[in-house]
């Protein structure tokens, strides 16, 4: 298999996944995901991408020489923007949170429905631009026949995505069913909402790769998007309930997960 075939697999599957979770909703009759199963797939979704964003990101950020100002500082530059970056969309663009129902933005006549699915493809951004820029990485430094460990390494942090992408599927298509009341609609706004990971994907590999300058910046500015997402949505929700470990241990499950695929196979 040639480095162009693996990074369309790679880019294909984080799509596939959202569409595979989005799929629950013409497999159970209810329109809502229990909170116990919510805190377990939230704080997975949040080890996998926490693991992700050290050993996939900023692991990868911080071997790159640059000559400019020492490679530390402008990953965590790097960090601060992209965290920047999501937090600037989520204060402008009206959204609702589908776990607690909290909207956010700017006020503007929409339906509910919408600003749901607004809120998961916000988040969906990073994700996919993570991916692209790995697999950026990995082809700039010669692909499999030079740095075949780089290119493992990047499907890995696909295939790590694509796992969390699973349930968070599940988590936008069963809300719009309760909200809609229609399992069509909850599959394809579900579906939408993964659509834009292999854009922002394709996105970050055709930047990255064509400017090589900047890779230590994109790769941290991934991070610092992925990490903005942990700590905003994702902790808040698998601790939402104080004396339940449900999340706690499933996101430290996660964390292991994604942890023992980056290094154990890249």
């Amino acid at each position: 298999m040639n480095d162009f075939a693996l990074t369309a697999i790679g880019i294909s599957i984080i799509f596939a996944a959202t569409t595979l979770g989005s799929a629950v909703v013409f497999l159970f009759a209810k329109r809502n995901i229990s909170p116990i199963w919510n805190q377990i797939f939230t704080g997975f979704a949040a080890g996998v991408m926490l693991s992700a964003s050290v050993f996939g990101l900023l692991g990868p950020a911080l071997n790159y020489e640059v000559s400019y100002m020492p490679v530390y500082l402008a990953a965590g530059l790097g960090v601060i923007l992209g965290a920047l970056f999501l937090w600037g969309i989520d204060r402008l663009l009206p959204h609702i949170h589908p776990e607690n129902q909290t909207e956010e933005g700017l006020p503007v006549a929409m339906s509910r429905t919408k600003k749901m699915f607004l809120a998961v493809t916000i988040h969906n951004v990073p994700e996919g631009l993570s991916v692209g820029v790995v697999f950026a990485v990995a082809l700039a430094s010669g692909g499999l026949s030079s740095t075949p460990g780089m290119m493992m390494s990047a499907l890995m942090l696909s295939i790590g995505i694509a796992i969390q992408n699973i349930p968070e599927g599940a988590l936008v298509a069963l809300p719009v069913k309760g909200e809609t009341g229609s399992s069509v609609k909850g599959f394809l706004f579900g579906m939408g909402s993964g659509a834009v990971e292999p854009i922002a994907a394709l996105l970050g590999l055709l930047l990255s790769f064509a400017i090589a300058e900047v890779m230590p910046w994109a790769l941290s500015f991934a991070a610092g998007c992925m990490l903005y997402v942990i700590a905003e949505e994702m902790i808040p929700e698998f601790k939402s309930e104080p004396h339940s470990h449900y999340g706690v241990w499933s996101f430290i499950l996660g964390f292991v997960v994604m942890m023992c695929l980056d290094v154990a196979l890249g």
